[in-house]
């Protein structure tokens, strides 16, 4: 079943879809029970790990997995890691900083969802895409052992200390079950940076397999709004007026260069001079 989408024209338009189904009459409060991933380029249609996208050979993608993130922790010596066994502490943090995992990067804000769907210097000649996945009807799908932890714990969303008590390795973590899951989780606060995008990572059984390609089999659980380019700059303006910027969301210097090069740029600039990037 082909992956369907929304496509919308309009700030206002766009505003209305993400605050939907956002109130919970239970508590008269407005809570998302969503996360949100953006991408700049529509064209870049699946939603894939960046381990699968360093190795295309899917006989191999569980053999490269194993080598690289144990060269990771073999190499990796800092205070803040020493102390540390779990293999979701070790896999959030090699996310974090870049390397290739199984790992997708999500965040509860549509709005910095939105901040990586337009990119730092817009580029109008391509439509954007924003994914809004619904964590609740994701994790209904679960296998008994994790649905049985998250339950008991209270608990929405899932912690490296929640996934530990049930699978404490990868291979141990895929034999949950014959069928492909997925779940998401809250990593550690690393840094300041992960604090202030809002963010969380969702894994799957099989790191084979698409992300997007699974939710296929799952139509009620997501939405995929199609951005056009010719939005992109009134929303990047409007994130600035929010201050949804690099200043916050990458705090330091190379984040506050990033935002002040936009704030004194033209607003027509080359494709060759955007800052690349997506949640």
């Amino acid at each position: 079943m082909p992956i369907e989408e929304k496509f919308i024209t309009t700030w206002e338009a766009l505003n209305q879809e993400l605050r939907r189904d956002a109130f919970d009459p239970a508590i008269s409060r407005f809570r998302y029970r969503d996360v949100f991933r953006g991408h700049a380029d529509a064209r870049n249609y699946h939603i894939m790990s960046s381990l699968l996208e360093l190795e295309h050979r899917l006989d191999k993608v569980r053999d490269i997995e194993k080598y690289i993130l144990r060269s990771f922790v073999k190499y990796a010596h800092t205070e803040a890691t020493a102390s540390s066994t779990s293999l979701w502490h070790w896999m959030s943090l090699a996310q974090h900083h870049g390397l290739p995992t199984r790992l997708i990067d999500w965040t509860y804000s549509p709005y910095v969802a939105l901040h990586f769907a337009v990119g730092a210097l817009p580029d109008t000649s391509t439509d954007a895409v924003l994914w809004r996945v619904s964590f609740y009807k994701v994790h209904e799908t679960l296998p008994k052992p994790l649905k049985t932890e998250l339950t008991s714990e209270g608990f929405n969303l899932f912690s490296v200390e929640n996934l530990d008590n049930v699978a404490q390795t990868l291979p141990e973590f895929d034999r949950l079950s014959r069928d492909t899951f997925a779940l998401f989780f809250e990593p550690p606060s690393l840094d300041q940076r992960i604090v202030n995008q809002y963010a969380l990572f969702s894994v799957m059984s099989d790191p084979t397999i698409t992300f997007d390609s699974w939710l296929e089999q799952l139509p009620d659980t997501y939405t995929r709004i199609r951005i056009p380019g010719a939005l992109k700059w009134e929303i990047r303006d409007r994130l600035d007026s929010f201050n949804i910027t690099e200043r916050v969301l990458f705090p330091g210097l190379d984040g506050l260069s990033i935002w002040l090069k936009r704030w004194y740029s033209p607003s027509r600039i080359s494709r060759s001079e955007e800052f690349e990037g997506e949640l």
